[in-house]
């Protein structure tokens, strides 16, 4: 027989590529108009003042200022504000 059958170890050996997923930029830190602040699945965080939420649940900056966090209702909210 010319057939050869291939070693176990290649066959369970596949996983998926990462989504890069996760906070790109953190509070405190400054962002201009357009500036990607968090990829997520789901509204783990949720949009506030300054910011929008994009059809992948993408947060962005829609104005230049500092990026900052704040938990109300247990609800992580992200908003922009503006530079002085």
């Amino acid at each position: 027989m010319a057939h050869i059958k291939t070693g176990a170890a290649t066959k369970g050996n596949r996983d998926s590529v990462s989504k890069r997923l996760g906070v790109k930029v953190y509070g405190g830190s400054k962002v201009i108009n357009g500036n990607i602040i968090i990829r997520q699945k789901g509204t783990k965080y949720h949009p506030g003042e300054g910011v929008k939420l994009g059809r992948d649940f993408t947060i962005y900056a829609i104005q230049s200022g500092i990026v900052n966090f704040k938990r109300h209702f247990s609800r992580t909210f992200v908003s922009v504000i503006p530079a002085a």
